[in-house]
Parts: C-alpha cells; structure tokens; sequence
C-alpha cells in the first residue's frame, strides 16, 4: 500500500475549480502528468491573491518552488469537474509546504495528491530570506479559520 503524503481526514478551507482543456490532454487521451503541477500552480496562485489578500504584487516577494511531489490516483479526462483543494500546511523560517487535493466535483473522488514546498527569495541577492511576518500571520489565521469569507472561497459540505 502506498504511503499517504497527509492524513485523509486532514481539513481544507480552499477549492479552485479547474477547467480541464484540450490542450491537457495527452496521447492515451487523460491528462498529462506534468499538467497536475499546473493545476497545483493554479490553486497556489488563487491562494496567494486572493484568499490570503496578501498585498499585491506578488513580485515583491520573491518566491520559488524547491519541491513538488504528485501522487496521482486516478486519470482525469477531457470534461471532468474537477478541483483543486489547498492549505498552507507548515509555516517555517524560510519556507512554507502547500498541500493539495485534486477531486471530481461531481462525486468527490480523489484524483491525485500533491505537495509542494516554496522557499521565500531573494532574487537580486540570490538567496533564501525569511518569510516576512505579515505572510507567515495571515497564512497561520487563514488555516486557522480566523478569516473573513468572500465569494472566492468554497466550503466543503458537510
């Protein structure tokens, strides 16, 4: 049995609907492997702008992926309801982990799993700085439920 990337039962308070394209597709007619990342990528993007309200730009804080790990479950293909849930999982010094949770809209059936971790930046120094304090607070209250809902947001039903 394969081992889990993070306990089943683990909340998330986040789910980007994604649009499967043509253009996911590969030749076996799912989608390819290397577009899960993207679909990580978009969620990722949607948290940082607008569920965290991080204050924009985002260029401000530099930011790189150091690690991303996929563990995909089953295929996804072409007009399938599909989203992306994510959290901020741990907060460290200088980098955070993102957890993700691709599953059909339709029936909840887990797709994939994912994980990445980013590492704050420096890009015109080229090294690793400290998450500033105001990120590593809103990501912690966001997680922790202590945030203000808007319409971006989608809760799981309970």
């Amino acid at each position: 049995m394969k081992e889990e990337l993070f306990p089943s039962d683990l909340p998330f308070q986040l789910a980007v609907p994604i649009e499967v394209r043509f253009r996911d597709m590969d030749a076996m007619g799912h989608v390819n492997n290397a577009v899960y990342f993207t679909y990580f990528e978009q969620a990722r993007i949607h948290y940082l702008r607008h569920l965290a309200q991080l204050p924009p730009p985002l260029e401000l804080f530099g930011m790189i992926v150091a690690e991303a790990t996929c563990q995909y479950r089953a295929p996804i293909t072409m007009g399938m309801p599909i989203q992306v849930w994510i959290r901020v999982a741990e907060v460290r010094q200088r980098s955070f982990i993102f957890l993700y949770k691709i599953e059909r809209r339709d029936n909840g059936q887990i797709m994939a799993l994912g994980r990445s971790v980013q590492v704050a930046y420096d890009y015109a120094r080229g090294t690793p700085v400290p998450i500033p304090e105001p990120w590593r607070e809103r990501f912690l209250q966001f997680e922790e439920g202590a945030h203000t809902l808007c319409e971006l947001v989608e809760r799981k039903a309970p």
